[in-house]
């Protein structure tokens, strides 16, 4: 059976407004009811910037498995000439790493990290992981005994980083310029950077490049059993010019440190807020732990790290009853497919119970590698804060930072009754 999808007519003014919201607190804090409305106008809706907007899970999911929608490269992104978001430094840069490759590159680069965290490597990582997520919580928890603490640089900000920065070897003491930049680099991968946007962003970029730089050329010179060392040894193998392997391990390290830290930390924050703003279902995961795998995809759904992918056309084609011309984007508003109507039962509803999938991880050959590292912190920090924290309770609205691709909370204020009385407000209700 052929699904029929719906193709809005132009109303530019319209999407311009739904976009401004976004962007705005209340957007921020509700990007739902947005969604909903751009949802109600088609499966695919015109861009006002050029290109298309889609909103639907199957076409979504379709775009992303289907090889011939390709990733922004930096051929392509030549093609869109200079002065364009795409011909910033930083953009230029991110076009080099794994997200921003299409065949044949991306899939060498693919091939020369395998399954980076199968479980074999999870296993190793898991009991670092759990120690550490004790760690912060007991501090958390120790904060909270004054009163209100906030989550997001207590915990969520601090989780990813120890974990991939002692899986790689980095030291302790760069963590928090290494958390800083990453967040101005994230820029360059918005929906629609302004020009001081990228100026931060270029200026992270800069710095990172010098840093992963001299770590790829420190490895080189006394290789040891981490993963950047043991890149070197097999683009060595790929690759007899060394300038160039040290090229293409630069490109994994910046690529798996700055995945790593901006959309873990966000699943994390994200994740504290859904279930904390749910006291009855986080009674539930107390009692039927071994559903908290299920409940890390229920906030992935919900609310997941990044909202907008975006794919270009590889040739002219077909999307849904309109005709795309090679090289025109297509937006994929993932957290408005994560919510369609036509793919889930009350899609508006946060159930931790609900089994299902989602394209939270994208799809196809540029599925994340380290969602398996990213379910599993958030599982052990789940399970940590039941178990430490089983009265840990919003105490005002969180903070969003002003993005409308790549999620991030700021701020998010909570309280433990078990210490202090606080009123259940700010969150999603039962």
């Amino acid at each position: 059976m052929v699904t029929p999808y719906s193709v809005a007519p132009t109303d530019r003014r319209r999407v311009v407004s739904l976009f401004s919201r976004l962007r705005k607190p209340g957007g921020q804090e509700s990007p739902l009811p947005i969604y909903a409305e751009l949802q109600a106008m088609g499966d695919v809706v015109p861009a006002p910037w050029g290109g298309h907007l889609v909103t639907s899970f199957g076409l979504s999911d379709q775009v992303l498995r289907n090889r011939a929608w390709r990733v922004t490269d930096n051929e392509w992104a030549a093609r869109q000439g200079q002065g364009t978001r795409w011909s910033a430094a930083s953009s230029r840069e991110i076009g080099q790493t794994l997200v921003r490759l299409n065949p044949p590159h991306h899939t060498l680069m693919r091939r020369s990290v395998g399954n980076m965290f199968d479980r074999s490597a999870l296993a190793d990582i898991k009991k670092s992981v759990e120690r550490t997520t004790d760690r912060l919580v007991a501090r958390l928890a120790e904060r909270l005994r004054d009163g209100v603490a906030d989550f997001v640089p207590l915990v969520s900000e601090e989780l990813p980083v120890i974990t991939i920065g002692e899986w790689m070897g980095l030291p302790a003491a760069d963590f928090p310029l290494l958390r800083a930049l990453t967040h101005d680099q994230v820029f360059t991968q918005e929906l629609l950077p302004s020009p001081s946007q990228l100026m931060i962003s270029d200026n992270a970029t800069r710095t990172l490049h010098e840093y992963f730089s001299a770590l790829v050329r420190d490895r080189r010179r006394s290789p040891g059993d981490d993963p950047v060392s043991q890149w070197l040894r097999i683009w060595d193998e790929l690759e007899p010019d060394r300038d160039r392997a040290d090229e293409a391990v630069y490109y994994l390290a910046l690529l798996v440190v700055l995945a790593a830290l901006e959309t873990t930390s966000t699943l994390l924050s994200t994740m504290a807020w859904l279930i904390a703003g749910h006291p009855r279902q986080m009674g539930w995961l107390r009692a039927h732990p071994q559903d908290i795998p299920g409940a890390v995809e229920e906030v992935l759904r919900y609310d997941p790290p990044i909202h907008v992918v975006t794919r270009v056309a590889g040739d002219d084609m077909r999307l849904a009853d309109i005709d795309v011309r090679k090289d025109e984007t297509v937006h994929l508003m993932l957290a408005a497919a994560n919510h369609d109507p036509a793919q889930y039962a009350d899609p508006h509803i946060f159930d931790i119970r609900r089994k299902v999938s989602h394209l939270s991880f994208g799809g196809g050959i540029h599925y994340c590698v380290g969602a398996p590292l990213a379910r599993m912190e958030a599982a052990a920090l789940l399970t940590s804060l039941l178990r430490r924290l089983p009265g840990l309770r919003l105490h005002r609205p969180p903070e969003w930072a002003p993005r409308v691709a790549f999620r991030r909370l700021t701020t998010l204020q909570v309280a433990d009754t078990a210490h202090e009385r606080v009123p259940h407000q700010a969150g999603p209700r039962d």
